[in-house]
């Protein structure tokens, strides 16, 4: 689901990589909110919040706010170089970002317990998540061509709303890939939801340790992908010696 791009790419290896990082942006999402009272897989919220803070002269806030979008930057930032640096077609190019985002959950998992509500703790675990959400996004948008975001839903609901639309006037022919479209579009939304349900359910029974779950499904992830590839790599080679003597 990660390591197939462009033309190798298929509707069920998006909707697998919409699944689980839906998922896992939804919980994140969910618990980040219960945990540090702020929003940690999209800016769109706290351009109004910056905005706010700016007519009320509340500088302190305001920087505030305004380094957490920039972490959000910083995380897609990062990403992005990573993945373009060691080469999209290289099959472990997305493996560095996925494991920066699990250390970083890991990290708040076990230490959101010395989280003491003050700003400087809500800048500093708040922040980290958001660098965290902005990793995925990209890596998930480059992975998939930009068929597939998990971090937040604005545009997900706006596709899915023009395609919906798009159903009623299409010729039947065209409709198969249209459809296709629109479940994925679902699978996105649904998976995102029942993170989010999950991580508020979730944090009300293990608190910051809720983060723990989000790691085993990034792991999962990667495993999953690595496991595939060590398996087609022993089947080829076993392959070969078996058409070697023959």
């Amino acid at each position: 689901m990660l390591r197939h791009l462009g033309n190798k790419r298929t509707y069920k290896h998006n909707v697998k990589l919409a699944s689980l990082l839906g998922l896992t942006a939804g919980f994140v999402n969910a618990a980040g909110l219960l945990g540090f009272s702020v929003l940690t897989t999209n800016v769109t919220g706290h351009a109004a919040l910056f905005a706010e803070q700016i007519a009320l002269q509340n500088w302190k806030t305001a920087r505030v706010i305004a380094l957490w979008m920039f972490l959000f930057l910083a995380g897609a930032f990062v990403s992005s170089f990573i993945i373009s640096r060691i080469g999209k077609n290289q099959r472990y190019s997305y493996v560095i970002p996925i494991l920066i985002e699990t250390t970083i959950l890991l990290s708040v998992a076990l230490l959101g317990h010395r989280y003491d509500h003050s700003l400087v703790g809500k800048e500093i675990f708040a922040g980290s998540l958001l660098f965290a959400m902005g990793l995925q996004n990209a890596l998930v948008s480059m992975v998939s061509g930009s068929v597939v975001r998990t971090t937040h839903l604005t545009g997900t609901f706006t596709d899915l709303g023009i395609e919906l639309a798009q159903l009623f006037r299409r010729k039947a022919e065209d409709r198969t890939a249209l459809k296709a479209k629109i479940k994925l579009r679902m699978a996105i939304i649904l998976f995102f939801m029942c993170g989010a349900l999950a991580g508020a359910y979730i944090f009300r029974w293990l608190h910051f340790y809720c983060f723990f779950v989000p790691v085993i499904i990034l792991i999962y992830t990667l495993l999953y992908d690595i496991f595939r590839i060590a398996v087609k790599q022993y089947y080829r080679s076993m392959q070969g010696r078996l058409k070697g003597p023959i």
